[in-house]
């Protein structure tokens, strides 16, 4: 049977993970921090209302 191409990353990576199993749970954790975050609907909507509309050309002086 013939074997596949695998990279030196994949490789890599795949002997990181054996190596560290918790690196899956890590990961989420630390995507947590900064991505998983409940959205407050009011906010955004308020947001949006007190926007300052933009002009096409943001560095013209008129």
């Amino acid at each position: 049977m013939a074997q596949h191409y695998e990279s030196d990353i994949t490789r890599f990576i795949n002997e990181y993970k054996t190596k560290h199993p918790d690196t899956e749970k890590r990961q989420l954790e630390g995507r947590a921090l900064l991505w998983d975050k409940q959205q407050d609907a009011e906010l955004l909507k308020q947001f949006k209302v007190a926007r300052v509309p933009q002009k096409p050309y943001v560095y013209q002086t008129n």
